[in-house]
């Protein structure tokens, strides 16, 4: 594992967090034409990515590195603000997802290249691996099939263990059996963010922060988008890329001549994080058997050593971050089966992220969602919906997808 001072060789986060972008039109070479029908200035640029968020700045970075001239327009203050620095940080090994679908395979090539890139590029993580646990006879069975769907989609290292071999390995642990994942890990995911938004940059894509997409319109050779913020403008583009997680399909839909019925509804499913006070009593990650909407009440723990658990799952109909301390009774009832020493009063509410999710409460788990011209019909236009978890450990192998995607 690389030291945590080793540094990315991009700037800090805090200058990317705090230092204002200057105005879209100074920043970036662009070509000014006359809008003839609103007699508006714009201007015209190769591509163009919304959202700079983990999977949008790989996207980006892969444009970017093949010759491509890109903008990317972000419409908070700095990249990752919402679902990209709102998870778990867990860089996941490829388990649970049905063989053949988008998930399993770029979750799988992605968390290869992911260890590859935080080697190459210093960004801090640690390979801890993690044990998925049985507390009962029944969740014990359902591990021979999670094992069975991890080979499958070409998960290395998977093994069995008994109630006995876990526990001498984590004493604090209760089970009646266990799976081990020796390739999960986790990250500083803001690190690796910068350093996309590094290699973005120096192969010269520019980013516009406070820079809202407000609409788009499909015309002659491209599509033109009206950007808002404090310097609105339009651009005309060959390619748009839209990588907006919770806000994908809104925006989807603000695109005059999409085809409306292809495009899919947005559903929230919140999850909540409590932070253990405390020393962590695991060195691997815990994750018990699966639950519907999610991974169940998991703990991880970060490179600083502070323990987390959650997510859990909550549905709502708005986003909304705040966490209901409340739903920590949930939390000591679900903990226990895994790790009876928890002791009351031992949680804190900490921090939420919302699952951008495009199926309702109780439907199949949904897949990555990719739409290009074969969907919608409009050339240079790629849509990316559903990018939930494991969108970080696939988000390379995502970039690289949406690269050939613009090929076809």
């Amino acid at each position: 594992m690389p030291k945590a001072d080793g540094g990315c060789r991009r700037r800090t986060r805090e200058s990317v967090f705090n230092i204002p972008h200057p105005s879209l039109r100074a920043t970036f070479p662009l070509r000014g034409k006359v809008n003839k029908v609103s007699a508006m200035a714009y201007e015209t640029v190769d591509c163009v990515v919304v959202g700079a968020g983990v999977v949008g700045l790989a996207v980006a970075r892969a444009l970017a590195m093949a010759g491509r001239e890109v903008i990317v327009l972000e419409a908070r203050e700095g990249i990752g603000t919402e679902t990209s620095s709102r998870n778990s940080e867990v860089i996941h090994a490829g388990i649970y997802y049905p063989k053949g679908g988008n998930i399993a395979r770029l979750c799988v090539q992605g968390r290869r290249m992911l260890y590859r890139y935080c080697d190459e590029h210093g960004v801090p993580y640690n390979n801890c691996g993690k044990f998925i646990v049985a507390t009962t006879e029944a969740e014990r069975e359902t591990l021979a099939s999670i094992k069975a769907r991890a080979e499958a989609n070409g998960v290395e290292g998977m093994a069995f263990l008994s109630a006995a071999e876990a526990m001498a390995i984590e004493p604090q642990l209760h089970c009646t059996g266990a799976l081990l994942s020796p390739t999960t890990g986790i990250i500083d995911s803001h690190r690796y963010m910068v350093a996309l938004q590094g290699d973005a940059e120096e192969a010269g894509a520019m980013i516009a922060y406070h820079s809202p997409m407000e609409r788009g319109r499909v015309v002659d050779g491209g599509i033109e988008i009206d950007v808002g913020g404090e310097q609105p403008m339009t651009l005309r583009t060959r390619l748009l890329v839209t990588s907006a997680g919770l806000h994908a399909p809104d925006l989807a839909r603000k695109i005059e001549g999409a085809l409306y019925n292809t495009l899919p509804r947005a559903y929230y499913a919140k999850g909540n994080y409590f932070r253990l006070s405390g020393k962590a009593p695991f060195s691997r990650l815990i994750y018990p058997v699966p639950v519907p909407g999610g991974l169940g009440v998991h703990i991880t723990v970060d490179l600083g050593g502070q323990a987390r658990f959650g997510p859990d799952v909550e549905w709502i109909e708005e986003i909304d971050y705040e966490v209901d301390p409340s739903r920590g009774d949930k939390f000591y009832a679900a903990v226990r089966r895994y790790w009876p020493g928890l002791k009351d009063g031992a949680l804190q509410p900490d921090y939420s992220g919302i699952r951008p999710k495009i199926v309702p409460p109780g439907a199949p788990a949904q897949d990555f969602t990719f739409h290009g011209p074969e969907t919608h019909r409009i050339p240079g236009l790629i849509h990316l919906f559903g990018i939930e978890s494991p969108g970080l450990t696939a988000s390379l192998a995502i970039g690289e997808h949406v690269l050939e995607m613009t090929r076809a």
